[in-house]
């Protein structure tokens, strides 16, 4: 008898669990266009609509209330809605400059002081590869050399080093160590900027908003998205275009130096690259072409147009084939399993290689989404991010 009471224990805390991790899943705030559906997972005896449809009025926002068995309420989900909109598509590759809000870590290395003695003068700390310096002392680290300044200006005094890890504050001490040339070093191998080339995606004209590369820029050393302060866009000339093979992924090599500013990077997200367009006139692009942004439900599986320019900065359509479409995907950039068909873009690259993340895939007339990653075991298929999320993520 006990033990059956324990079972049946166990059973009732574990539905329990269920629907505490089913509602705790369902998102606060849920942004949707004009047009789109978006179904909510739930619970037997979650009372609310299955779907919240939004129309084409002029609503900004509503309120969808979730309720156990319609006595007991949940949670309330704001539901912002944006009007439809339309968007230049563009696909031409840029260079991006990349500034970090402090200094990043990447690594820690022994210091040689002034009696040769090698030694670790972080490892009592608590700071890690990944941690961005803000502050040491209450002053502000905004580069490589504020830094340098504020260590030299210590004197081998004991230091409080104030740092952000995964969007926590964290404070430790470090005492620095005098080396043969006089200079102070904490034995952090640090950095403050990150460059590379990409493709732009999209520029919206009523905004001067663009975004491009449908994924965020990672650090090559920690593997974790860039915590940027800001950035820059710029002009980029493209040096040569190393095909992919099966098991080894292909690149475009470019160059951004003596090249021109053309906007400024405000976010660094999972979902891409944002920011504004100052200098459309070096991107030499058609304003008046823009087209729509598509809703999910609108993507078919079969034959689509990707953008991009790899002669002469030139754009030009290719042949692609949407495989697979996951429309209820809004945890990461791989909404569409997508294939190139082209055999011009074959021929050129092989398939999908870095540098073409962000090229604009178009279908039926409207804009549907961007270019992402590539399997790397197959270089003619890869994945693609719905436009929507690229909208929403440019307007959180």
């Amino acid at each position: 008898m006990k033990r059956i009471k324990n079972i049946l224990t166990i059973f009732i805390l574990l539905i329990i669990y269920v629907y505490i991790t089913n509602i705790t899943l369902i998102p606060d705030k849920i942004i949707l266009l004009q047009g789109e559906k978006y179904q909510i997972k739930k619970c037997y005896g979650i009372k609310t609509i299955e779907t919240v449809s939004v129309s084409n009025s002029k609503e900004k926002g509503i309120n969808v209330e979730l309720s156990l068995f319609g006595k007991v309420f949940l949670k309330n989900v704001q539901v912002d809605i944006l009007e439809k909109t339309e968007v230049v598509p563009i696909g031409k590759i840029i260079g991006l400059r990349l500034y970090t809000n402090g200094v990043l870590i990447v690594g820690m290395s022994e210091i040689e002081d002034v009696n040769n003695k090698l030694l670790k003068p972080y490892e009592t700390s608590n700071i890690k590869e990944g941690d961005t310096i803000v502050k040491i002392n209450e002053e502000e680290i905004e580069n490589i050399e504020s830094l340098k300044k504020v260590v030299n200006k210590s004197e081998g005094k004991n230091v409080s080093v104030t740092v952000v890890r995964d969007g926590v504050v964290v404070t430790s001490n470090i005492t620095p160590i005098k080396t043969k040339n006089n200079e102070y070093k904490l034995g952090l191998w640090v950095k403050d900027a990150a460059t590379g080339v990409g493709t732009i995606t999209y520029y919206e004209k009523e905004t001067g908003n663009f975004a491009a590369l449908g994924h965020g820029i990672v650090d090559f050393d920690t593997d974790k998205l860039i915590d940027i302060d800001k950035g820059e866009v710029v002009t980029s000339k493209i040096l040569s275009i190393k095909k992919g093979e099966n098991g080894k992924p292909g690149e475009i090599k470019g160059t951004i130096l003596n090249q021109m500013v053309i906007g400024n990077i405000t976010k660094n997200t999972q979902f891409g690259i944002y920011g504004h367009l100052t200098n459309l006139t070096r991107l030499n692009i058609d304003t008046s072409k823009s087209l729509e942004v598509a809703l999910r439900h609108e993507i078919q599986v079969g034959e689509a147009k990707l953008l991009c320019a790899l002669d002469d900065n030139i754009t030009k359509e290719y042949k692609i084939m949407i495989e697979k479409i996951y429309e209820q995907n809004n945890f990461d950039n791989k909404s569409m399993l997508i294939k190139i068909i082209d055999d011009e873009l074959l021929e050129k690259t092989g398939g999908i290689i870095r540098g073409l993340s962000g090229a604009p895939i178009i279908q039926n007339g409207k804009f549907i989404g961007a270019v992402t990653n590539v399997l790397v075991s197959n270089p003619e298929i890869g994945y693609a991010i719905f436009a929507d999320m690229m909208i929403k993520e440019m307007n959180e």
